[in-house]
Order: C-alpha cells, then structure tokens, then sequence
C-alpha cells in the first residue's frame, strides 16, 4: 500500500523537526543533536532523505499516523526559514509539530518533553516561534549543559563531542528516538512521565 501523502488532513500526522547546522564540519557537534535524532529514525526505518530548497525531509507511516521528518538546510539561528520551506510543499500546523533541540540549560544528558513553552533562549526555537507566530508547539529539549565558566555558549555548542562526551551523546540520541517511538504508541502526558525524570544526583530544574 502507497503511503499517504502527508497533506492528506483524513490522516493525522506528526512533523519532526530537527534543529542543527547544515554541513559535515558540524556533524557531532552539541547544537546538531536535533539532526542526528532524525538521522537514527531515518536509518531505522529505510528512509531516503529528499532535498528541498531550504530543507530535507522523509516521511512514513506508523499507523494511523504519517510522519514528517525535516532537517533545515539553514543554521540553527534561521531554523524558522527552514520551517517556511516545508510549509510551502504542505501548511504545518503548530499543534502537529514537535521540535527536537539541544539545550544548555538542562544538564548533559537529560531529556525534557513539553507541550508548550519559551525559546528559553535559544535562538532556533525564537526563529520558529517568530514564523509561527506562537509558541504553542510541542518540543523535545536534549541537556547538554552546563556551559563550563569562562567558556563562549557559541563555541560550547559548536565543539565536536568526542571520547566519554560523545557515547553520552549517542546514548542520549537513542532515547530520544525512543521517546518519539513512545509517542506514536502512548499519550502525551504518560510519554513525559516516562522521560521527564531528573535522577537522583542531578539538581531538579
């Protein structure tokens, strides 16, 4: 059976957008999580990234829901011209849209599923907030702080993750690809219950 076109409103669908910087000399670096999410989703499930003028997108379906992967070709700070991209091959509608985004305000590591928030300072998520022109989307935040004294958060957030730093991050990519399997299965609210969960040693945020 073909699969259902993604503008199809009989279906309901989900719009994965992954933030992060174009281009290999970013590969692996803390802001191009959000790319390396859809990546693993993409490669599980044998999907061939299409190119579009501002974006690359794939798309299937996990029954009844279509899913749409987008990876802006822009940087993280214009991730909202990316977002105008796809909206020009099928109108994204805020509430189908969860947004997977690093975050130097939550500790290595962590995960955090929200249904609404701020950008919260981070210039991505401001881009797309102002293209939207509402902040009432769903969003999947990835800790990859704290940014240690005396350190840029720009050249932080653009280091290459190598050694111990970079299995913590393939291991945080896995659940996070986890969690987005989880919310094709279960409801919202139980999904965050499940990933939302500070451990002992960390502070509460």
């Amino acid at each position: 059976m073909p699969s259902t076109s993604v503008c199809d409103r009989m279906f309901p669908r989900m719009v994965l957008l992954g933030l992060g910087n174009p281009g290999r000399r970013y590969r692996w670096t803390r802001h191009n999580l959000g790319f390396h999410v859809l990546d693993v989703l993409a490669a599980k499930n044998d999907l061939q990234w299409q190119q579009g003028a501002a974006h690359e997108r794939a798309e299937f379906d996990v029954e009844p829901t279509h899913l749409l992967l987008v990876k802006p070709n822009t940087y993280v700070n214009l991730s909202g011209e990316g977002l105008r991209g796809i909206s020009s091959y099928c109108r994204i509608e805020p509430q189908e849209l969860l947004v997977i985004a690093d975050d130097i305000a939550l500790p290595f590591g962590r995960l955090r599923l929200r249904r609404q928030g701020s950008h919260g300072g981070h210039n991505g998520l401001r881009s797309i907030i102002e293209e939207l022109g509402t902040s009432q989307f769903a969003r999947l935040r990835m800790g990859i702080g704290p940014v240690p004294p005396h350190v840029d958060p720009a050249d932080f957030v653009l280091a290459r993750l190598s050694g111990e730093d970079r299995e913590r991050a393939e291991d945080l990519v896995r659940r996070a690809v986890s969690c987005i399997e989880d919310l094709l299965e279960q409801s919202f609210d139980r999904v965050m219950s499940l990933y939302n969960v500070v451990e002992p040693h960390n502070e509460s945020d």
